[in-house]
């Protein structure tokens, strides 16, 4: 059941990568990307992983350390529940990456690669968002010089 469980989270936020990657600017792909709701699906995935192993779970986040941890991760479901609060949280990012890149005007050329390394390694994503983020309003800041010689 728990690997089952852990198949399922990632199918459950594949249809809303999907949208954002392939159908951006969609009235539709837009509401769904708007929506924090999206996760809900996942997190009751989450619940479920988690409830047999919550005592664990309690150890390894109010007195964290590795070995704590390692015990966690080494339970089915510790590791389920932690892919799902992953999987959960890559979407919710990936969901921002997704609304800000439409706010910015960026190319889905930049943001759908963008959004795929979202889902495989989010913190390398959000750092080069981050980048492009901050160069985009960097120049958008910067004043408007003119060729013309008055």
């Amino acid at each position: 059941m728990t690997g089952l469980l852990f198949e399922l989270t990632f199918l459950l936020a594949a249809p809303i990568w999907l949208l954002m990657i392939l159908a951006p600017g969609r009235p539709l792909t837009d509401r769904i990307a708007a929506s924090p709701l999206t996760v809900l699906p996942v997190l009751a995935v989450y619940l479920v992983l988690v409830a047999p192993v919550l005592p664990e779970l309690w150890t390894a986040v109010s007195s964290p350390d590795l070995d704590t941890f390692r015990d966690l991760t080494a339970l089915a479901n510790g590791a389920g529940a932690i892919w799902a609060q992953v999987i959960a949280w890559d979407l919710l990012l990936g969901q921002w990456i997704y609304r800000e890149s439409r706010r910015l005007a960026l190319s889905p050329f930049l943001t759908g690669p963008l959004l795929l390394l979202t889902i495989l390694l989010s913190p390398f994503a959000l750092l080069v968002f981050l980048a492009i983020r901050a160069a985009r309003s960097a120049k958008a800041r910067a004043p408007q010089t003119s060729d013309a010689l008055g």
